[in-house]
């Protein structure tokens, strides 16, 4: 393969290039880490209701009908 020529100019904008992808994929990952957060938080609510709802449950099978 010849030899690839590059300009001061071309190196520039490729250097350009790949620190605006960077940047695009910091805030991409910044965006992951907050949705991460939430679905946390989410999971967590959502164990705490079903907690409760079992408490209720238990609570409430003792006084099935008797037959």
């Amino acid at each position: 393969m010849g030899k690839l020529n590059y300009t001061k100019s071309d190196l520039e904008r490729i250097v350009m290039v790949q620190l605006e992808n960077l940047n695009a994929m910091h805030d991409l990952l910044s965006i992951m880490k907050v949705q991460n957060e939430l679905i946390g938080k989410t999971n967590d609510k959502l164990k705490k209701e079903i907690s409760g709802l079992k408490k209720q449950e238990s609570k409430y099978s003792g006084y099935k009908k008797k037959k």
